[in-house]
């Protein structure tokens, strides 16, 4: 029996930068997926605690008939995955449960895909096996790999094959394997590269807001999620084209020039859409998270909570990817006094976090909800709130 716990992860800021090889502020948090792999007669059998009573079959390489949005295409893809790059699967009885909120924007999907990918690749004994020993030397090379189990990009030597249909990058899965306990991590990527971190305030904790509006992956929320990563790349090519450069993320283009932030805006200057893309990135990346890591290792929590609330301002303003719901909720959060407050997470639904003193947290979480629930009474069967704090990196159990 393999078992493999993988926390949810808190993207404090860093909304839709990764992918472009910006910058982003994370931590795991103390909840998340567990996955348990026994034996098995054939292929691989699924139970989950969040479907009581169904039972999936999977042919790892075979078609299914899953509908969109099911729980079971995240473990298609990673077996599908671990078939191509590794060869047969054993098989296999996998039991899921998870304590983190589904569809918040805490990362649930990519927690599921972790737990399974690393309860399977003990399973099945692949960290001996030469492709893995080749490609994958650290965590942070797992994280990267593990996040082309979802964007079905290729990594290394490992080919890639269909994931399931994001072009997000591998911020969620950088933080479930190389964040750590009590820490805020800065990462940068495209490749990943770890950064500074910062002792998280002993005496303050993170409350989460869930709007009960789902941040699922799936539908229209799929398509304004990818449209939003589709237009950084947009940005290079116009870049690309105006310079004759080559290169691939917006990143990129900031590391290769010294005088790339004003030309970028040059270069995009007759496309609205794109003017407003490349300023919600930049914002976030390169002004709000340095300053935000400053004002931490300082102690200044009113400056940090500032820069959050700038943070939200310009997802609402510029990045477009926030709801009324979300928006509401982070405005009230700092109605009731939140040091600072900030949506999280693909958006289009999902959650927001409130930075509070740790002896008043559950106080504020009970208020915060009560005020939300009454002007969306709509969500009151599936909005809530938690308390944590940053937690450990996923781990063998």
């Amino acid at each position: 029996m393999s078992a493999w716990f993988a926390p949810g992860r808190l993207e404090v800021l860093g909304k839709h930068t990764d992918y472009a090889g910006g910058n982003s502020l994370l931590a795991a948090v103390d909840r998340g997926v567990t996955v348990e792999a026994g034996d098995a007669d054939v292929g691989i059998v699924a139970t989950t605690t969040a479907s009581p009573g169904e039972e999936l079959h999977l042919t790892p390489g075979e078609a299914s008939s899953l509908p969109a949005g099911h729980w079971g295409g995240y473990l298609r893809a990673v077996a599908d995955r671990l078939l191509l790059n590794f060869g047969e699967l054993k098989p296999a009885r996998l039991t899921i449960s998870s304590t983190l909120p589904l569809a918040s924007g805490m990362s649930s999907s990519s927690a599921l895909v972790v737990a399974t990918a690393l309860a399977l690749v003990d399973h099945n004994g692949l960290r001996e096996h030469p492709a893995w020993v080749e490609n994958l030397h650290d965590q942070i090379d797992l994280a990267g790999y593990l996040a082309c189990f979802e964007n079905g990009m290729t990594f290394g030597s490992l080919e890639g094959v269909r994931g399931v249909g994001t072009f997000g990058g591998s911020e969620d899965h950088t933080a479930m394997l190389c964040c750590r306990a009590e820490t805020l991590t800065r990462f940068r990527f495209c490749p990943i590269r770890e950064g500074e971190s910062v002792a998280f305030p002993e005496d303050h904790a993170f409350v989460v807001g869930v709007s009960g509006v789902l941040a699922e992956k799936t539908g229209a929320a799929l398509e304004a999620y990818n449209r939003a990563s589709l237009l950084t790349r947009e940005i290079v090519e116009a870049w690309n084209l105006a310079t004759g450069a080559e290169e691939i993320t917006i990143g990129d283009v900031l590391a290769s020039d010294d005088d790339a932030y004003e030309g970028l805006h040059a270069v995009v200057a007759h496309n609205e859409e794109l003017s407003a893309r490349l300023r919600a990135f930049l914002t976030e990346s390169e002004e709000l998270i340095p300053a935000a890591m400053t004002a931490l290792r300082d102690g200044d929590l009113a400056r940090f909570g500032e820069l959050a609330n700038r943070s939200q301002q310009n997802a609402e303003t510029h990045l477009g990817n926030q709801i009324p719901e979300t928006s509401r909720m982070q405005a009230i959060a700092a109605d009731l006094g939140a040091i600072g407050a900030s949506s999280f997470g693909a958006g289009f639904g999902g959650s927001v976090w409130a930075l509070v003193p740790r002896t008043a947290a559950d106080d504020f979480a009970k208020a915060w909800l009560d005020r939300y629930v009454a002007e969306f009474p709509e969500t009151a069967e599936r909005a809530s709130t938690l308390v944590t704090r940053p937690g450990a990196p996923a781990r063998r159990l």
